[in-house]
């Protein structure tokens, strides 16, 4: 692993996670992260809506495992609901800062290790990992893709960074007019510094057994979905 980020601390001063975890949602929401897993889910929705005709609304959950302070996860609930889904998002963190922050905002969350996760094989509908495997050793990373699949019913949504010198320089210069601590500062630039090029993210796609290959998104992203049973590929 590269470097060490305050997140990777489950017991790091909750302070400091909180305003790390607001930095992080103002990036996601000004740099691409949202969008990233918008445009991956967008076209489940899309494919439900052709099927059912607008005539029923549906309720789907939504493992968002990492979830931070819940706001990818409330972005994902909005999408839904434009298409006649009522998304039920569940959070799942390592850290109860974070954790409770999510609850704060509405979205459940557990205080859970993504490798272990107290869920059933297909007991939820939608997996989504945003921003969470780059924390993690590459052969964990594989083996959590790996059981994501078995968890979700219809599909699963991968977001990540995609390792980019110019992305370092930008967000460490952006930083500064957007008032950032010197703590999120670092980590972002550690984060992309783990980030993933796309030859690297189909390796680990491959290696877990799963139909999906990576594919860059703007702001300097990586994403991969797929429906679950390997019958269709999303997006």
């Amino acid at each position: 692993m590269i470097g060490v980020e305050l997140l990777d601390d489950p017991h790091a001063d909750p302070s400091a996670v909180r305003h790390e975890l607001r930095d992080i949602a103002r990036l996601n929401a000004l740099f691409g992260g949202t969008e990233a897993v918008v445009r991956e889910l967008e076209p489940l929705f899309e494919r439900r809506t052709r099927d059912t005709g607008h005539r029923k609304r549906e309720t789907w959950t939504l493992l968002d495992v990492g979830t931070g302070s819940g706001d990818i996860a409330r972005a994902a609930v909005v999408a839904a609901r434009r298409h006649g889904v009522t998304l039920r998002p569940v959070g799942v963190e390592l850290s109860r800062t974070a954790a409770h922050e999510a609850h704060a905002t509405g979205v459940t969350a557990l205080v859970a290790d993504g490798g272990a996760l107290p869920i059933r094989p297909r007991s939820v509908d939608v997996v989504l990992a945003s921003q969470v495997l780059h924390h993690l050793p590459r052969d964990v990373a594989v083996r959590w893709i790996a059981s994501f699949d078995q968890l979700a019913r219809r599909a699963v949504v991968l977001a990540d960074l995609r390792r980019s010198g110019l992305a370092m320089a930008g967000v460490w210069l952006a930083s500064f007019p957007l008032g950032f601590r010197a703590t999120t500062r670092r980590d972002a630039v550690v984060s992309l510094q783990r980030g993933y090029a796309k030859r690297e993210f189909n390796q680990m796609l491959q290696e877990a057994g799963v139909p999906a290959v990576g594919r860059y998104r703007p702001g300097f992203r990586i994403v991969a979905s797929w429906s679950t049973g390997g019958s269709r590929q999303c997006g």
